[in-house]
């Protein structure tokens, strides 16, 4: 996912970088991500917490993100 369909990277003129998540296609858990990009560091958290957790990537989607943030995007991630 490019960092330009990011609200918070758009209102800061920062949308250079990406979000790439690695899931497992049997258990669709999440088993990593690379995150380059402005607020990379706050995103980051919504992907431990579901790895910690042990959830599939798609209780991500379930989950309600504030706008504008960078962490917003995680949802659209998908498999």
């Amino acid at each position: 996912m490019m960092m330009a369909r990011v609200g918070r990277a758009r209102e800061r003129s920062e949308t250079q970088g990406f979000m790439q998540v690695l899931v497992d296609a049997e258990t669709k858990k999440l088993l990593g991500a690379a995150l380059l990009g402005i607020e990379a560091d706050e995103a980051i958290h919504c992907i431990i917490d579901m790895m910690a957790a042990g959830l599939p990537y798609t209780a991500i989607s379930r989950t309600v993100h504030i706008h504008p943030t960078v962490s917003e995007l995680i949802p659209t991630c998908s498999a």
